[in-house]
């Protein structure tokens, strides 16, 4: 077989046999225990091998801002008031750069596809939205990017934006978002850009009910518009602090409501946990909505990372088995079952949500990222950084594990007490 590249002993799934992968032309053209040739070889060493991370929800166009804002009150109100300060310097360089800051740290570390949210209005214009563009078009060599243009300041209290988004629809935006907890008439503002994703035949991804109040929410009306337009399967929803806060029976109810209106939750722990309970001075809530309980009712579950070294967000190295260990903290998540259905919220699950096939199989892109783990629970339970990525049958990162200079004494004793066993 004439081969470009093979791959050895790679794990494809949790307790599979190990096998070897051969690529041609950017393309897997074979899976074997064994494949005889002479092409340039890789080792996987028996760990996992994946179509690599994705993260299904991420902002660019405001990360590494934490050299000219601050969030002193910690709130979401003080995270919107910083950004929104900021933003009036913002330009199509800034964006740039500040953007491939963060995506030169998620190759790092095995992110192969993001959908980023890029903030659309009368302030910032379509800056924002060029920059990007231009990302996408300079990483393609490492990983797949989707833009998601949304009016993060609202839509009817702010004339022009409407306008822009078509613009940004225009030329190429792949989806549309929606914010209406900001907007001055939120149910206008989900009738509206439902109504725009109609008309321009993309999907929709929601900002939602990002507050602790749960007497009143705006996904009842989100899923109700869902199944009205037959959009169902084609809408994701974000933060959702709300159902954090809900007793069994209810949030039995919310998970039905969104299997039935086959609508996509997106749990954002950094940013949930950092912005709310901050009106609390003791038992703070958490604030995370349990993705775990909606995955587990046929609900299609991400955890992403949101927000980079900004006013909603003050940290962050784009480690998504990092964001996949902090939700299971937070859940208190210990079993293996369940450590492994945060790896799928991680891998498989937001593929799906992006419309990306996440298997490795012949005739698949030559796409992979190598995880220094047998298994996928392992990954989140031991936050394993990946060792190497390809997109395409190129390699795209290297990070080989830490190699210990251990002193001759300590070998010694090691072999010593090694044989001794």
């Amino acid at each position: 077989m004439s081969l470009d590249l093979v791959i050895r002993q790679a794990r494809l799934e949790d307790g599979a046999a190990p096998v070897d992968i051969g690529i041609r032309g950017g393309v897997i053209a074979g899976i074997a225990p064994r494949i005889a040739c002479d092409a340039p070889q890789m080792q996987a060493g028996g760990n996992r091998v994946i179509r690599g991370f994705a993260d299904s929800h991420l902002h660019l166009d405001k990360a590494c801002l934490l050299d000219r804002v601050e969030n002193r009150e910690g709130t979401l109100k003080g995270a919107l008031a910083a950004v929104t300060a900021a933003k009036r310097d913002f330009t199509t360089r800034d964006v740039y750069e500040r953007g491939a800051r963060v995506l030169d740290k998620a190759i790092g570390q095995g992110t192969t596809l993001i959908r980023t949210q890029v903030e659309i209005d009368p302030v910032i214009g379509l800056a924002g939205f060029d920059a990007v563009r231009q990302l996408k078009r300079d990483y393609a060599w490492a990983l797949d990017l989707q833009i998601c243009v949304f009016p993060q300041e609202g839509l009817h209290n702010y004339p022009g934006t409407e306008a822009l988004l078509r613009e940004a629809l225009g030329q190429g935006a792949d989806l549309l978002g929606g914010c209406p907890y900001t907007d001055s008439d939120p149910k206008a503002h989900i009738a509206t850009v439902f109504a725009m994703a109609r008309e321009f035949g993309v999907d929709l991804d929601f900002h939602l009910d990002f507050d602790l109040d749960t007497s009143w929410r705006h996904l009842d009306e989100v899923a109700r518009q869902t199944i009205a337009h037959g959009m169902q399967e084609r809408v994701a929803i974000g933060h959702v602090t709300k159902l954090s806060m809900l007793p069994p029976d209810a949030l039995a109810q919310s998970v039905a409501l969104m299997k039935d209106a086959g609508i996509a939750l997106t749990v954002l722990p950094a940013t949930d946990l950092f912005i709310t309970g901050r009106a609390h001075d003791h038992a703070v809530p958490r604030g995370v909505a349990p993705a775990h309980a909606f995955h587990k009712g046929g609900v299609c579950c991400t955890v992403a990372t949101n927000n980079v070294l900004n006013p909603f967000t003050p940290y962050g190295d784009c480690s998504l088995p990092r964001m996949a260990n902090l939700f299971a903290n937070v859940a208190q998540l210990g079993a293996e079952a369940e450590l492994a259905a945060c790896f799928e919220m991680i891998c498989d699950a937001p593929f799906r949500l992006l419309g990306v096939d996440s298997a490795l199989a012949v005739g698949s892109p030559a796409d992979m990222v190598l995880l220094p783990n047998a298994s996928g629970a392992a990954s989140v339970a031991e936050i394993g950084r990946p060792l190497w990525g390809i997109k395409a049958g190129r390699q795209t990162f290297d990070a080989p594990a830490p190699r210990l200079l251990r002193p001759r004494h300590a070998q010694s004793a090691m072999a010593d007490l090694s044989s001794a066993m």
